[in-house]
């Protein structure tokens, strides 16, 4: 989808520049220039994603199990009555 506004980036810049009427120049070189800054931003966002990870590998069982042994640990310490303070 990017490399439609690519095209139509150069399509502007071609109408600008074969164009007589100064109000189409610049339509034409705003709508360019517009195309070309879109472009540019869905072919970062493309390589941006496809370069994350998923998000489902970044806590293996192993460690999720340890969290959640952590958390009901602290749970149950959280739970038991408060110990009298010392006099």
């Amino acid at each position: 989808m990017y490399w439609l506004y690519a095209l139509l980036a150069v399509a502007a810049f071609a109408v600008a520049f074969r164009t007589t009427s100064s109000a189409l120049m610049a339509i034409s070189l705003i709508a360019g220039l517009g195309f070309m800054v879109a472009w540019m931003f869905g072919l970062l966002a493309q390589r941006v994603g496809s370069r994350t990870r998923d998000d489902v590998i970044l806590l293996d069982p192993e460690e999720l199990r340890r969290l959640r042994e952590r958390a009901e640990a602290r749970k149950l310490a959280g739970a038991a009555p408060p110990a009298e303070p010392p006099r």
